[in-house]
């Protein structure tokens, strides 16, 4: 668990490589191609890929967060999720501010599709409001590791709405919205 800890909170900083939970058999080996087996892709894509600098620092996401009323916006993570037919993992429910903490909360996620994404190839689902009931838990990294200051809420299932979208629709996230993918 620390070495997968460490390589997560490394991400940060670089560009990493994340498989799906169930890309390798009891073998240790590939079960498919890997381009099939990459979860994502992150978390510094917005300091060392080019391209995706190039858009992380455009003066359209600029001119989109002076309109939120941010004063100094900072890109603090960035990656490609990956959908993959077969073995594509779920992600539960969350808030992004559970994991990206900050005082006074400031999260906000940007989603682009790169193709269009539907309910049957993993289109994002969100509870619509719940950004206004506040973050329920965070994530913190202290001298005990990594652990969560109360257990994950449990959500029904049938509030979730689907977000689907077409290639080059662009999404803002509230970081107290709860949504999963």
């Amino acid at each position: 668990r620390q070495l997968k800890d460490d390589y997560f909170f490394k991400s940060a900083e670089n560009i990493s490589f994340f498989f799906e939970e169930k890309a390798f058999g009891d073998d240790g080996c590939l079960r498919q191609p890997k381009e099939l087996s990459i979860n994502k892709v992150g978390h510094a894509l917005h300091d060392h890929d080019p391209v995706f600098k190039k858009f992380a620092f455009s003066e359209n996401i600029s001119s989109l967060f002076s309109s939120l009323g941010y004063k100094r916006p900072a890109v603090i993570q960035s990656m490609y999720i990956f959908k993959q037919p077969g073995i594509g993992g779920e992600v539960v429910p969350h808030q992004d501010n559970t994991f990206l903490y900050t005082e006074p909360l400031s999260c906000t996620g940007l989603w682009l599709a790169l193709e269009d994404a539907t309910i049957t190839n993993g289109c994002l689902w969100a509870i619509p409001g719940s950004h206004k009931n506040g973050l329920k838990r965070r994530m913190i990294r202290d001298e005990n590791g990594t652990h969560f200051d109360r257990p994950s809420p449990l959500y029904d299932q049938k509030e979730f709405v689907p977000l689907e979208m077409k290639s080059g629709d662009f999404v803002v996230i509230h970081g107290d919205l709860v949504h999963q993918r």
